[in-house]
């Protein structure tokens, strides 16, 4: 990630069990609530258009017989904006969306047909009463979700309705003596035979008019339906937003192989140019080699037709070290010790492997529970990872990772040397910031603090950090602040020579074994809802679908091929 940024793909709280058929419920209830919304308010449209114009004809003084059908036209405006104010707003249930929705079409086809009684005859009621509901109904069939054996339901139960208004709009309406001589000779015939007639033509159009409101039901549905199935395989469908950093966009996602819960990174090139984004690929390729059991693990990987890379990786249930903290206050040194030791063996992998974190913070370590163990550490976010060795002979003729001369990382967790020589930094640059992991967690606040970034670095390079103890005000073990202490020296031959000497020297401290299982367990079960309410989240109004480009992948498993085999 960017400095200063996190990648919130692990939550506190969340069911893993129900982390893809309740989010797929609920992705589909903001859909259908969203497009009720869209019918309503088209609606409101379409009818509106024509009731300021009545109104506006009634205030220019228009001399039309009879304007008692207003009222109607607006009752049938009103319902429909009603639709579309109550589900444009705060998420609904999908019985109060489906029963909305309902209620304004029936009350809005009411208005309708009421209308149709009060225009004059001489204007055809009976075609603009057929015109409005094959509208309304079309609109329908296009922009609310549903099967085609829901909307020729529809259609038929509102057409029983239209032919009966239309009837005795003619049984009623219709006066042969009003018409001259030169008037069409079918004017003449009395009142039922010509309401039994226009009844007749109008099923034809309305027959043609559900037709139609079916087929496009049977399409859109349809085809919404076939695009799920065939993206099942080879594509992840994206059902809710995690979080948000400066490198990209979290999603809890699903897909048909992975029979587990899954985040999804991705990462738009117009956040970080063709160069970084290739730099990035390769990185996340390195890093999902690792395999350490505190190293997020990294399931797959690749690129989008439209270019947008990501990569998908373990839907963890816990939360970062910032919101722990945040909510407990510092941590006791047993806690402290057992979630260093494990973030030191995962970068004690990652090193041997010859890659460089370069922004371990702790927003980028996370709490998990894992086979009913509690405090599981999670290292994760390795995207500003260096590569300082080559790992095989095909790797050894590859560019460098990271660019050289560029500061990367977080400035309240970043060695000296990563500011003045970055292009030299190694894997005790990852212990002077786990050394500042440590201090924060035990005294709740960061070594240094400045109003600039610069002020941060410079405090880096020249200041002595101000002991855990002291800081806290509080006792703290000798051999734990010592250490901590250590990892936070200037020169790096000073710290710990590596991640692994590290981890002996954390687990001969005197309180190495004095957080328990049970100490863990019992705090989250205290603060798991506080965790929760720290970690909003969004739904995306729908399952969308993060396509794979199989072409490209194949051709890289070709061009890889040769290169495996000859290592």
């Amino acid at each position: 990630m960017a400095a200063g940024g996190s990648d919130p793909h692990v939550r506190a709280g969340a069911s893993t069990s129900d982390a893809t058929g309740g989010h797929t419920r609920e992705a589909m209830r903001a859909f259908l609530q969203a497009r009720v919304a869209a019918f309503g308010l088209m609606m409101t449209f379409v009818f509106g258009v024509f009731f300021v114009w009545r109104v506006a004809a009634v205030l220019g003084h228009d001399d039309s017989p009879d304007q008692s059908f207003l009222p109607w036209q607006g009752l049938a405006v009103a319902s429909f904006a009603v639709v579309w104010l109550l589900c444009r707003g705060r998420p609904r249930s999908m019985r109060f969306v489906v029963v909305t929705e309902m209620a304004g079409l029936v009350t809005g086809c009411v208005g309708a047909m009421m209308m149709a009684y009060h225009i004059s005859y001489i204007a055809r009621p009976d075609y603009i009463l057929l015109l409005s509901l094959t509208c309304t109904m079309i609109a329908r069939s296009i922009l609310v979700p549903s099967g085609p054996r829901q909307t020729l339901a529809l259609c038929l139960l509102v057409g029983i309705a239209l032919l009966v208004s239309v009837y005795f709009i003619h049984l009623v309406n219709h006066d042969p003596s009003v018409y001259s001589a030169r008037a069409d000779r079918r004017l003449f015939k009395d009142a039922a035979t010509v309401a039994r007639e226009w009844s007749f033509v109008a099923a034809l159009w309305w027959a043609v008019a559900s037709l139609i409101a079916t087929a496009t039901s049977r399409v859109i549905y349809g085809l919404r339906e076939e695009v799920r199935d065939a993206r099942r395989l080879g594509q992840y469908t994206l059902t809710e937003k995690l979080g948000e950093g400066g490198m990209g966009v979290v999603y809890l996602a699903r897909h048909a192989m992975l029979r587990r819960p899954t985040a999804i990174k991705l990462l738009p090139p117009d956040r970080l140019g063709a160069d970084n984004l290739a730099r990035f690929e390769r990185e996340v390729r390195l890093t999902a080699r690792l395999t350490h059991p505190n190293t997020i693990r990294i399931f797959d990987f690749g690129r989008t037709p439209d270019h947008i890379f990501y990569y998908a990786m373990e839907y963890l249930d816990g939360a970062s070290l910032d919101d722990v903290v945040a909510e407990g206050g510092p941590m006791p040194p047993g806690r402290v010790i057992r979630i260093l030791d494990q973030a030191a063996g995962a970068l004690a992998e990652a090193h041997r492997a010859g890659l460089i974190h370069r922004d371990i913070k702790p927003a980028n370590i996370f709490l998990t529970e894992q086979g009913g163990v509690p405090d599981v550490a999670k290292v994760l976010d390795f995207g500003l990872v260096k590569q300082v060795g080559a790992i095989d002979a095909h790797e050894s003729t590859m560019p460098a990772l990271s660019l050289a001369d560029s500061i990367t990382g977080t400035p309240l967790y970043m060695a000296p040397e990563a500011i003045t020589a970055p292009d030299k930094v190694d894997g005790r640059t990852d212990l002077y910031a786990l050394g500042a992991v440590g201090y924060f967690l035990l005294t709740g606040k960061h070594v240094f603090v400045g109003r600039t970034v610069l002020e941060i670095c410079g405090h880096h390079l020249h200041s002595e950090p101000t002991p855990p103890s002291v800081r806290l005000g509080a006792r703290l073990p000798a051999d734990l602040e010592g250490l901590i202490l250590s990892c936070l020296a200037k020169e790096p031959a000073k710290r710990p020579a590596d991640a692994r000497a590290l981890q002996t020297a954390l687990r001969a401290c005197r309180d190495a074994h004095a957080w328990r299982e049970e100490d863990a367990s019992a705090w989250f079960e205290k603060h798991a809802a506080s965790l929760r309410a720290r970690q909003p989240r969004a739904s995306v109004g729908g399952d969308r679908t993060v396509a794979i480009d199989l072409g490209r992948r194949r051709r890289e498993t070709a061009s890889a091929r040769p290169a495996v085999e000859d290592s």
